[in-house]
């Protein structure tokens, strides 16, 4: 009778596991969602839009569906995606603003990036570029950190808001540099590039679409980028390591999560078509246009990049002194 209780129990937990593995060999059986805590046309949203294509390019019969649930800097996207069934059809196209920046910037988050997300693959980072008026006497970071150490909080820098991500790199720069320069926080990047240009303030750190064009007519001069590497789109510009700060490396960056238990199998075939579909140059151009740079790497290297970001934008929030309760 033990006997064949026993073999009763193999056969049901072969038979189930066979029906769970067949189950998701099939994946997807119904359209995808990928939620975007932000508005159609920003620069997440248009990457979950390349990224939907291409899965469903990818999977025969398949239909990945972008959902915008903006609001919030993206934290009502991220509650429905950290709440929603770990079956698949649901995942979310986050950004290092809700995965890495809203854990240390909000008292009270009503998710946890390490416990209720399952990371599938770095999409692409977005450098910023340090650009200062023409008019000052700055040709180069030697050149500005001279200038700010002669005159403390003399020098005015702009950002598109307290605790947005060009805020809270100057922070880290301020930091690295060991100098101190005033904060002016506008609404929004353009406004801040505007009075820039017209002089009123100094000096800012912006993305790629936003300060090219500026810095190509000659009306804002770019003395660094924020990434490790210089960006294929102005390999004339040093990175900011290049110039003295070897640690330093703080970009904004887009990446894909499912929400945590979603099966290994599912996680490992979006990983895997993300990471080629990254390598097609076709792909890449369309990122380059955005001022984004295609990465594509593992699950578990992407969790391991999300631990290290939550730490380096901690530190910048606090040295920002932003909080939202």
């Amino acid at each position: 009778m033990k006997t064949l209780k026993r073999l009763t129990l193999i056969l049901c937990t072969i038979f189930f596991s066979f029906t769970a593995q067949s189950s998701f060999a099939q994946y997807p059986e119904s359209p995808v969602k990928i939620i975007v805590g932000f508005p159609p046309g920003q620069a997440t949203d248009l990457v979950a839009r390349y990224m939907a294509q291409k899965f469903a390019e990818n999977i025969p019969g398949s239909n990945f569906i972008v959902d915008n649930r903006a609001g919030a800097s993206g934290i009502l996207g991220s509650r429905i995606v950290a709440g929603a069934t770990p079956d698949g059809l649901t995942l979310m196209m986050g950004s290092s603003a809700t995965l890495a920046v809203n854990p240390a910037l909000y008292k009270d988050l009503p998710y946890d990036v390490l416990r209720d997300f399952a990371p599938i693959s770095l999409i692409a980072i977005v450098p910023q570029y340090l650009v200062v008026n023409p008019d000052l006497p700055v040709k180069n970071i030697k050149d500005l950190v001279e200038l700010a150490k002669k005159s403390p909080g003399q020098i005015n820098y702009g950002s598109g808001g307290s605790g947005v991500t060009n805020h809270l790199i100057m922070e880290l720069f301020k930091q690295s540099a060991g100098i101190d320069m005033t904060h002016v926080p506008y609404k929004g990047g353009p406004a801040a590039l505007t009075d820039l240009m017209a002089g009123r303030i100094s000096v800012m750190f912006e993305t790629g679409p936003g300060a090219i064009p500026h810095i190509q007519s000659g009306r804002l001069r770019a003395i660094a980028v924020s990434s490790a590497q210089r960006a294929a789109a102005t390999p004339d510009i040093p990175t900011v390591a290049e110039a003295g700060y070897p640690t330093f490396q703080a970009v904004a960056w887009i990446g894909l999560v499912a929400p945590a238990k979603t099966p290994e199998s599912v996680i490992k075939k979006l990983s895997e078509i993300s990471m080629s579909a990254l390598r097609e140059k076709e792909f890449a151009a369309k990122l380059a246009a955005l001022g984004a740079v295609p990465v594509g790497n593992t699950p578990g290297e992407f969790r391991s990049f999300i631990e290290q970001e939550l730490k380096r934008w901690a530190v910048a929030v606090k040295l920002s002194g932003a909080k939202v309760d």
